[in-house]
């Protein structure tokens, strides 16, 4: 299992997270792609605590989001089965469990600021915390992909399952943008990763 965690998670992170997955008794699987999700927690049926993460995602999010999902596990099994998913608890929770990384020999120094900024209120996903969405993203391979942000107004953009939508205004946090084919609105993330078209 180390060899497997030192493929995906930065070097000096691998004693450390290997340690919590045995004490916290974590099945871990690292799956395909999904494009909604980065990671998830559930326990079996057999009463298994199974993780599941994305292998695509870079070293430095692939351990944020692995943390993630075991201070879900930590926290319902400390505070029971009804608390929020996102609650105080959980963020409680996900904060001392990665206080121990949050230093220049896991993440390198520029992103060190931005990930203590975001872990003194953590969001229930990285992706809504658009200053280390960025930050992140500097470490993935290259696409062709842009941000909902950058793109100007009224012009067209596809998502990952085909649909096209034009970009409209922004509205508080996100950004309003019609479905093309049916000319229904949906809410964009600013930082979520589409093909602009024109």
């Amino acid at each position: 299992m180390k060899q497997i965690l030192a493929r995906y998670i930065p070097e000096r992170a691998v004693e450390p997270a290997f340690d919590l997955i045995v004490k916290c008794n974590v099945h871990l699987k690292i799956v395909n792609e999904r494009v909604t999700r980065h990671g998830d927690y559930r326990k079996t049926a057999d009463g298994r605590h199974q993780i599941t993460v994305n292998a695509s995602l870079n070293k430095y999010r692939f351990l944020i989001t692995l943390i993630h999902e075991i201070a879900h596990l930590v926290a319902f099994e400390k505070y029971g089965r009804y608390i929020k998913p996102h609650g105080i608890e959980w963020k409680r929770t996900f904060q001392q469990l990665m206080l121990p990384y949050i230093n220049p020999e896991v993440f390198p120094s520029k992103l060190l600021p931005v990930i203590a900024h975001h872990f003194k209120n953590p969001r229930a996903s990285s992706d809504t915390d658009e200053k280390l969405s960025l930050v992140l993203k500097q470490y993935d391979p290259a696409n062709d992909k842009n941000y909902i942000f950058e793109l100007p107004l009224g012009s067209t953009f596809r998502l990952y399952n085909g649909k096209i939508f034009k970009k409209g205004n922004k509205k508080v946090k996100r950004y309003e943008c019609v479905e093309v084919s049916t000319g229904r609105t949906y809410l964009f993330n600013p930082n979520a990763e589409v093909e602009l078209l024109n």
